[in-house]
């Protein structure tokens, strides 16, 4: 049973079968798939750094989206990569994906490497993203995960799957 429709998000009611045979009724959140994409070059990645107001404050992100109906994620990383931090990928190397939240949500989160990279203005940012792209040399991003300021998790994700950390 359908609990909410809008622009991007279904909340649902359903009955599953579990493995043992018994049946839960759980509300399930679908807001479709998204990608997130570690700008690297050289010794460095590119962050942004955005204000959340679901959380009120500004955190340290990988650039991200959510794809559009019948969307292939390569071409949302792309558009993504350029809206948020004003990079074209020369090559953008696929590093499988995440499930974000799978207690209540069926959304993937599709992680990209993105290579080659050149200055783009062909997709102008969202107007309600406040973001400052960030340049942060590798071993500083690495301590950063460890050391806990970075909070995000699929940039943590996409970070330990294209560093190896």
């Amino acid at each position: 049973m359908e609990i909410y429709r809008g622009k991007r998000l279904i909340i649902e009611k359903a009955m599953f079968s579990l493995p043992n045979g018994h049946e839960r009724e759980a509300v399930v959140v679908r807001p479709g798939d998204a990608v997130v994409i570690l700008p690297m070059d050289g010794d460095f990645c590119y962050l942004i750094r955005q204000w959340r107001f679901v959380i009120d404050q500004y955190i340290l992100e990988a650039p991200a989206g959510t794809m559009e109906p019948g969307e292939d994620p390569i071409e949302t990383a792309r558009r993504e990569l350029i809206e948020e931090a004003g990079l074209a990928a020369g090559e953008l190397v696929s590093r499988g994906f995440i499930y974000s939240t799978p207690g209540f949500t069926d959304e993937r989160i599709y992680i990209f490497e993105a290579r080659d990279l050149s200055p783009s203005h062909e997709h102008a940012p969202d107007e309600d993203e406040i973001i400052e792209p960030v340049r942060i040399p590798i071993p500083e991003v690495m301590r950063m995960v460890k050391g806990g300021d970075i909070i995000d998790a699929k940039t943590i994700a996409a970070i330990v799957r294209c560093l190896g950390i």
